[in-house]
């Protein structure tokens, strides 16, 4: 009797199984059926690898399909996320219409966070709007010496000729007490207190484990299965603790009449404009409710944390390996400052052209995000195709694969800022070189994160030659289980102090 009932239970689980894979199988050929190339998925993950036994992320996997593309000459390709199908413009007329002509196609960027990054339509139409003043050139000029303090604390305590410093490390308090400040009003402290609970949080939250990989993958291709589920990203501590420390600051300054010009001023200004709802309000787009307060200041906190400190570490890391750039760099910063007093200020910053070369340089190599995304809101005919792309479907934007595109960077893999100077910079083909995106949804913060890394790298260049560390893992290899580029083991970095600072 027992074993019947066993072998009817592995009768079902095997129809079970069998059901599924033709299922998943069936789905799979989504973009035969489309009549659009594509690269055979390779498993239950479609094109994505298992993060369980990966040793290369998808940010390289991504890249590897543009080339498979680009080889073939394809002008578009359909690629699989499990059974969910993902379409990748490849030609960059097509991503073109993408980001901007069509922009109106794929206006949601279709992630499964629940803040003003992934927001879609007239809700993020209206905020966009009521958040670009925090960006212009009074409101960067205010927050400017905030950064300068910033960088004046890093160059006092975390300076050495005599070990090897982890220089991502560094400049990850460096950026921590900026974004603190500018976004949350509090001093973090992060170089006297490197473990401070805001310092740890900012740490772990770039970090995935295979099981929160897993998660990422079911929960951004099964969105509302998900949201149904419970399924979380965010550790719950770290939500909590942000949540709290903006929570915490926006009642003082209600209760005291405090006010600061820094982002969340702004913020709190547009949710005052809303004074009589209740705390179920949902928004209308014109204001903001506690959530979307907290949920803007996590987004910038996050963006500008990460991103700058690692753009800042590739460009110290390629300087390091080019000696006549750095000391290009510095002869500039020497030239620069000596007309400004020695001083490091917001016009002196914008006379830093062959320093903003640099930067440019380092994020067509080392691009923050490889690729970026987008959700088709309404069906989609493709220019000059056959195709229409449907309601629903995923866009993949391949930045890594076109920033190392020979057709648009001669020699990609040298790192050669003179692509960037003004004659040159001309020839860049337009939506060819995408660090911030492009079109209505390009990173709302550039200018602030230009801001800060050339403030990083005037602090340290100004005073230190920086060599490479033998700690340095060559060639340089991505850390998988990171959300943006980490370099495995870390990058190791010399600090020689000058003979006379600039």
């Amino acid at each position: 009797m027992i074993g019947a009932v066993l072998l009817d239970l592995v009768g079902i689980f095997t129809a079970l199984v069998a059901v599924g894979y033709a299922y998943l199988k069936w789905t799979q050929q989504y973009w035969k059926r489309k009549n659009i190339p594509y690269v055979e998925p390779s498993s239950i993950f479609g094109n994505v690898q298992n993060p369980l036994s990966r040793e290369s992320d998808f940010r390289g996997a991504v890249a590897a399909i543009y080339n498979k593309a680009k080889v073939n000459g394809w002008r578009h390709v359909g690629l699989y996320s499990l059974s969910r199908p993902v379409y990748m413009p490849v030609d960059v007329e097509l991503v073109k219409n993408v980001m901007a002509k069509d922009f109106n196609h794929f206006v949601d960027r279709g992630l499964y966070v629940p803040t003003f990054f992934a927001l879609g339509g007239k809700r993020w139409r209206n905020l966009r709007v009521k958040l670009t003043p925090t960006f212009t050139s009074g409101k960067l000029k205010s927050m400017f010496q905030t950064l300068v303090d910033c960088g004046l604390v890093m160059e006092r305590e975390n300076v050495s000729s005599t070990h090897a410093i982890d220089i991502k490390d560094i400049l990850g308090n460096f950026s921590t007490d900026i974004i603190g400040s500018c976004a949350f009003g509090i001093e973090c402290n992060s170089f006297k207190q490197p473990d401070s609970p805001f310092r740890a949080h900012s740490k772990n939250f770039f970090s995935r484990t295979k099981i929160g990989q897993l998660k990422g993958i079911f929960a951004q291709n099964f969105p509302r299965l998900a949201r149904s589920l419970g399924v979380k990203l965010i550790n719950p501590e770290v939500s909590q603790f942000y949540t709290k420390v903006v929570e915490d600051t926006v009642r003082y300054r209600l209760e005291n009449n405090y006010k600061r010009k820094d982002l969340l001023q702004l913020l709190i200004d547009m949710k005052t404009e809303n004074e009589g709802q209740d705390d179920g309000y949902v928004g209308d787009g014109n204001s903001l409710t506690m959530n979307e307060i907290v949920a803007q200041c996590f987004l910038f906190f996050i963006a500008g944390f990460e991103t700058s400190s690692s753009t800042m570490t590739f460009a110290l890391f390629e300087l390091a390996n080019h000696q006549d750039l750095q000391e290009r760099v510095r002869e500039e910063l020497s030239t620069i400052l000596a007309k400004h007093n020695n001083q490091v200020t917001y016009d002196s910053l914008n006379e830093l052209k062959y320093m903003k070369q640099v930067i440019d340089e380092t994020l067509r190599m080392y691009p923050p995000l490889s690729f970026v995304t987008r959700t088709c809101v309404k069906d989609y005919k493709v220019p000059d195709e056959d195709v229409v792309i449907e309601k629903g479907t995923r866009v993949f934007i391949p930045v890594q694969g076109i920033h190392y595109d020979e057709r648009y960077f001669k020699d990609p893999e040298v790192f050669d800022p003179e692509r960037f100077n003004e004659a040159n910079k001309k020839n860049i083909r337009q939506y060819s070189y995408l660090p911030f995106g492009e079109g209505p949804r390009l990173c709302i913060g550039e200018r602030f994160g230009i801001m800060q890394t050339k403030v990083g790298l005037s602090c340290i260049l100004r005073n230190f030659k920086v060599t490479l560390n033998k700690k340095t893992q060559l060639p340089l290899k991505m850390d998988p289980t990171k959300i943006l580029p980490v370099a495995k083991g870390g990058i190791w970095l010399n600090l020689e102090k000058l003979d006379s600072k600039i």
